[in-house]
């Protein structure tokens, strides 16, 4: 039996206030039936609870957190769906926030690419014929695509670079001239043992006279829709380069056709100087260059290319009607001749723009017809006088009192 209880033994526990009761962490109010009777007794409260919760079906838990009256567990239920589906589409935002970026990118580069064409119209301006000023107005057959006048020689070498009425003309001889400084500066730069000196005189006429044809006519054909002024200026560069490839193409092939034959060659090269002089101070009046003008301009330079036939008869009659090497040297420049005339006649007759007004005005004019013919026979003549050259020099001796060389 266990001894009594002493009543001094008995330890008095202070009554517990019920706010220190509801700190305590939620448990339930079983846990405590551990309590001895003595427990149940010093302590009502908790005897009390302990009544309640035996009285109960599953019992309570204790009030350790107090419920808010304003609490809704469909708020903490909302929050949780939201939660869950923020993890669950973290992936597709981030593929979403990729996409949009991508589709943002490629606006922005949609509006710079707008932008920069808009500039760029801006400056190179396409006009119909009859909407350019009197000064700038050259063949109404071509009635569209024409360079609005740009006075700015930047816009107008800026406009090379895309399609107008002007482009295939700028092109032909810029090429052109890029072509012959190109064949000069090989042939200039040969050593001595290979070209005398005085082969590179004569040759040096011709690429020079074919240099500044089609290097002025490039740049008239550029700058032509700079102002009236420019253009007065640089058609009259273009009608003085004809003429000296016309005098520059004469100098070569009389100098080796009539190598050993001094009088007719001083003759004749020097009609031909005086010749071109001419064309070139006719070329430098204001009205030589208008568009009534066209078959005078056109006539001048076929008649001073055409003076030509009298020297090449001359050339055959002297070396022989038959002689293969003659015939064949006169062959090719006879070929460059109908080159020059065929492009001369187009450009005065505006074929065939005269027959398709209006389908012509970027491809197959007759200027650009003309240009292509030009920079041909410009090629043809240097194939024809450098055959007629290693002919005089590999065959060819001239006698005693023959021997007089210019």
């Amino acid at each position: 039996m266990a001894a009594a209880a002493n009543p001094e033994d008995v330890i008095e526990y202070a009554p517990m206030e019920p706010e220190a009761v509801l700190r305590c962490h939620r448990r339930r109010v079983s846990e405590f039936s551990q309590f001895s009777e003595l427990d149940r007794f010093e302590l009502p409260e908790v005897s009390r609870l302990l009544e309640q919760d035996e009285g109960s079906e599953g019992g309570h838990a204790l009030p350790s957190t107090p419920q808010d009256e304003s609490y809704d567990p469909l708020e903490d239920e909302l929050v949780d769906q939201v939660i869950n589906r923020e993890e669950s589409t973290g992936d597709l935002d981030f593929s979403q926030m990729a996409h949009n970026a991508i589709e943002h990118a490629e606006e922005l580069v949609h509006k710079a690419e707008e932008f920069a064409h808009k500039v760029w119209a801006a400056g190179t301006r396409l006009v119909s014929f009859h909407a350019l000023p009197p000064w700038a107005q050259d063949n109404d057959y071509i009635h569209k695509s024409h360079r609005a006048p740009m006075p700015s020689f930047y816009a107008c070498f800026r406009s090379i670079f895309y399609i107008h009425t002007e482009t295939v003309n700028i092109w032909t001889h810029l090429l052109g001239c890029i072509g012959f400084v190109i064949i000069a500066t090989y042939f200039l730069t040969r050593p001595s043992i290979e070209i005398d000196y005085q082969e590179k005189v004569v040759f040096s006429c011709f690429f020079a006279g074919a240099i500044v044809c089609m290097g002025a006519s490039f740049i008239f054909h550029t700058v032509g829709c700079h102002s009236k002024r420019v253009l007065r200026l640089f058609s009259k560069f273009d009608y003085c380069g004809i003429s000296l490839l016309i005098v520059g193409s004469f100098i070569p092939w009389l100098y080796y056709g009539f190598y050993c034959s001094f009088v007719p060659k001083v003759i004749y090269l020097t009609c031909v100087i005086c010749l071109g002089s001419a064309c070139m101070v006719v070329s430098l009046v204001d009205k030589f260059g208008e568009p009534e003008y066209r078959s005078l301009r056109a006539g001048l330079f076929l008649g001073f290319g055409l003076s030509g036939v009298v020297p090449a008869v001359h050339y055959l009659y002297s070396e022989g009607w038959f002689n293969s090497v003659p015939l064949t040297a006169v062959g090719w420049l006879a070929l460059m001749g109908a080159l020059y005339v065929a492009g001369a006649l187009l450009y005065a007759f505006r074929v065939p723009e005269r027959w398709f007004p209006g389908k012509c005005d970027i491809y197959f004019q007759s200027h650009q017809i003309f240009h292509v013919l030009v920079v041909a026979g410009a090629m043809v003549h240097y194939h024809g006088v450098s055959e007629m050259a290693m002919h005089r020099l590999t065959n060819g001796e001239c006698s005693s009192e023959q021997h007089l060389v210019l």
